[in-house]
């Protein structure tokens, strides 16, 4: 594990400790917005797939899919061990769901989303974040062989509200570095009323 994943396991396991599985444990201001997002990147599951969820926290996209119809096999990963133990605990009467702290839970899966998982920096340097969101990509690229989605905030936000600690990214850069490196088939979503963008690649 590299030091800024475990920065980020940290991070995020305080957040749950204080909160919760609730959107404020994952660090999103409510659950009508953490909906929104699910809504954008689930455009992608336009077939019967196996989803993978990349950074899958307690599991909220799970429960928002099945409430929206999603009756296909669901497989989620995130660093923290906890965020795991608090989703396996929320959906154990689920089937055809399982979680873990390992990559290789979303082995088979057809489509990988992640939401969330570029937003919280804290101090890393905005150079190697950049490294660190250019690897993941390149990672849900290969676990999802029917295309990927993501979001991040971006770049366009207003000045005064954004924080240091946060990743701002260019949704034009990230597009252009999609296109060009996994698929002709990308959408870019910045139409949804938050200070963010989701990107879709299908292959």
């Amino acid at each position: 594990m590299t030091a800024i994943e475990d920065a980020v396991r940290g991070y995020y396991t305080r957040r749950l400790a204080e909160h919760g599985p609730t959107p404020r444990g994952v660090d999103w201001n409510g659950a009508e917005s953490q909906e929104v997002r699910f809504r954008q990147l689930l455009r992608l599951v336009d077939g019967p797939y196996v989803l993978g969820d990349y950074g899958c926290g307690y599991g909220a996209l799970l429960g928002y899919a099945r409430a929206a119809g999603f009756v296909g096999e669901y497989r989620g990963y995130d660093l923290a061990p906890a965020m795991i133990a608090a989703a396996r605990d929320r959906y154990a009467a689920d089937p055809r769901a399982a979680f873990g702290d390992r990559e290789d839970v979303l082995a088979g899966c057809d489509v990988v989303v992640a939401s969330g998982v570029f937003n919280v920096k804290l101090d890393a340097p905005v150079g190697e974040w950049d490294g660190y969101v250019f690897r993941t990509l390149d990672r849900l690229a290969e676990l999802g062989p029917r295309g990927f989605a993501f979001n991040a905030l971006t770049s366009y936000s207003d000045p005064d509200r954004m924080r240091p600690d946060l990743y701002y990214a260019d949704p034009c850069r990230l597009f252009d570095r999609c296109k060009r490196r996994y698929s002709r088939q990308v959408a870019l979503l910045h139409d949804y009323g938050l200070y963010e963008f989701t990107i879709l690649v299908r292959k």
